[in-house]
């Protein structure tokens, strides 16, 4: 058993799948024991065998119990434990989205010592890809192709005067939130808040992003930019516990030329 569950979780970003080979020599197992662990996760769905190559990928069964982790509120708690602590260091109220086709979706939130931002709960609430810093933070660290392919040639609503339509002025501030790794809105979606955002990264790969808003009614003894830094290592210490890992060395990401967020 213990077997098994280490060849599930070897699989990551950089380790798409298993050869019976590979694995033995990695693992310091003999061949036949690999091909039985590997057979036995392959009967289950855990993995499927491509029947060319005789290779291992992740399979059905990985999704099945990742959505029901998900629906069951699992992500949410898990997320709720970061949150809590960043909420109180800021005295904001701070969420968790993650994305939903050309929206990201509020899936976990705190209110900060001040209460809440709005009238009713933030969990459930769409945000658009073009408007605030909740979704730039997200959209702008996608591959910059798929990007363009989601927003290229849509229309963009405007929902308050600060809504920025143009998709090419769009697209130079995605650019911009990569290049500084955070972004921040004051009133792009919602007339009435603030927000900065961070990226929750599992290696250079988006998964949702993390914000702290603050309604512009109340007056607070800082600057809410002043937190960005707590932001960005809270969203760093979810992705580590997302991908089940210790947390690791700061990243380069030389495709870009630019060092990403250290992890805590």
């Amino acid at each position: 058993m213990d077997r098994a569950l280490q060849i599930l979780l070897s699989y990551s970003e950089t380790r798409r799948e298993w050869g019976v080979f590979e694995l033995a020599e990695d693992f310091g197992w003999n061949k036949s024991t690999s091909q039985r662990l590997l057979a036995a996760l392959a009967a289950r769905g855990f993995l499927i065998a491509d029947p060319y190559s005789r290779r291992y990928r992740l399979g059905p069964a990985m999704w099945h119990m990742a959505a029901l982790w998900e629906r069951g509120g699992g992500l949410a708690q898990l997320a709720e434990h970061v949150l809590t602590g960043l909420a109180a260091h800021t005295g904001r109220t701070v969420s968790f989205t993650v994305p939903d086709g050309f929206h990201v979706r509020c899936i976990a939130a705190v209110d900060g010592e001040q209460g809440p931002v709005r009238s009713h709960p933030l969990v459930g609430d769409l945000y658009p890809a073009h408007a605030g810093a909740t979704s730039r933070a997200h959209f702008a660290f996608l591959d910059p192709l798929e990007r363009r392919n989601m927003l290229a040639g849509r229309p963009f609503a405007r929902y308050t005067e600060l809504t920025e339509v143009d998709e090419a002025r769009l697209e130079r501030m995605l650019d911009e939130t990569y290049r500084t790794g955070w972004a921040y809105s004051e009133g792009e979606y919602d007339s009435t808040t603030r927000a900065i955002a961070a990226p929750v990264l599992i290696g250079t790969t988006p998964v949702g992003s993390m914000s702290v808003v603050e309604p512009k009614v109340f007056h607070f003894d800082d600057d809410l930019r002043e937190h960005v830094p707590a932001l960005q290592a809270a969203a760093a210490r979810l992705a580590d516990l997302l991908s089940n890992r210790a947390p690791a060395l700061p990243q380069r990401d030389w495709r870009r030329g630019r060092t990403l967020a250290p992890r805590r």
